[in-house]
């Protein structure tokens, strides 16, 4: 007889050092569910941060996850998981669950279970908030005296942000330097900031038109490399990418655990895509995944930690620029 499971769920909140703004929208804590699930030797932990733009929100996390824990129980798999649940923060805290609880009881290292070389660390931007131009300089040279990529936050004045980028610039010329636009643009004004990145020596325009206006990039030759977010949520979006932007934002929120998320980083090579992967904020237990999503990516993006008051223990390491995470953090073999 198969042991049954046992399926903890718990919704924790995590507060910022200060609040963080993108375009239309301002943050100040992370509100994240956690799945723990036990086979009664062994315990698999995930977790989900949700996407806030879907309305994916913690009841609705819990009320996904609530609706499997009978099956999930009962020994549900990833596969059957996938089935069972659209992508979304809940199906990502318990796919990563399951991912753990595998390693553990196969006394496998969960990258080996996904075919990825062992982990080396990883050169991640870290983000800055949309704020005023001096204020994001004096950030960027003060706050990340370590960083090697940088990751401004736009909010759709143009002149605003084209003096925000010229002011970090100035600031950290030894950076490598993206933009994320969050949907704040119109087509109108692409043009112009395109131009005006270039001109500033940034080397990547993230998601600067809404999500259901990606036809309004057809024929648009952009003088810089643009990655879609928003308009890319899973493995069913990726295909339709191509031709209208150069790179995928992976997010397992978004797409709703490393399941999918690995699925979606080879499509995305195999049709000629740059990968980055990206996270929805959360602790160092929602990062570790991703990490492991990283060494297939052309750009990181999980600075996530840094802008909590606390994190977990023990936590994701950043040094010189990169991002480091052993298996203390997830997926140690050890009960």
């Amino acid at each position: 007889m198969v042991q049954r499971r046992s399926v903890n769920v718990r919704v924790q909140r995590f507060a910022y050092v200060k609040p963080f703004r993108i375009a239309g929208h301002v943050f100040t804590e992370s509100e994240v569910v956690v799945v723990e699930v036990s086979d009664g030797l062994h315990t698999g932990r995930g977790e989900g941060g949700g996407v806030y733009y879907l309305g994916d929100d913690v009841a609705a996390m819990v009320a996904a996850i609530e609706s499997v824990r009978e099956p999930l129980a009962k020994g549900m798999t990833r596969a059957e998981l996938q089935a069972a649940l659209p992508p979304g923060g809940g199906r990502n805290a318990i796919d990563c669950a399951l991912w753990e609880l595998e390693s553990k009881a196969e006394g496998k290292p969960i990258w080996a279970l996904a075919g990825l070389p062992p982990p080396r660390p990883l050169r991640t931007t870290f983000t800055l908030g949309a704020d005023d131009p001096a204020v994001m300089a004096r950030m960027a040279k003060h706050n990340f005296p370590d960083a090697r990529a940088l990751k401004l936050k736009l909010t759709g004045d143009l002149h605003l942000d084209l003096a925000r980028v010229r002011a970090v610039r100035a600031a950290r010329p030894d950076c490598w330097t993206g933009v994320d636009a969050n949907q704040g643009y119109a087509v109108a004004d692409l043009e112009a900031l395109a131009e005006g990145l270039v001109a500033l020596d940034v080397r990547l325009l993230e998601q600067p038109l809404a999500r259901g206006r990606e036809a309004d990039l057809d024929g648009f030759d952009s003088p810089l490399p643009i990655a879609a977010d928003e308009s890319v949520l899973g493995l069913a979006d990726v295909d339709s990418m191509l031709g209208r932007f150069d790179t995928i934002n992976i997010k397992l929120d978004k797409c709703g655990g490393l399941t999918e998320a690995l699925a979606m980083a080879h499509r995305a090579q195999s049709l000629g895509l740059g990968v980055m992967v990206g996270n929805m904020m959360g602790t160092s237990l929602a990062m570790a995944p991703s990490f492991l999503v990283g060494q297939l990516c052309d750009v990181v993006d999980l600075d996530g930690p840094t802008f909590l008051a606390r994190d977990r223990q023990p936590g994701i390491a950043y040094r010189d620029g990169d991002i480091l995470c052993d298996d203390r953090v997830w997926g140690r073999l050890a009960a």
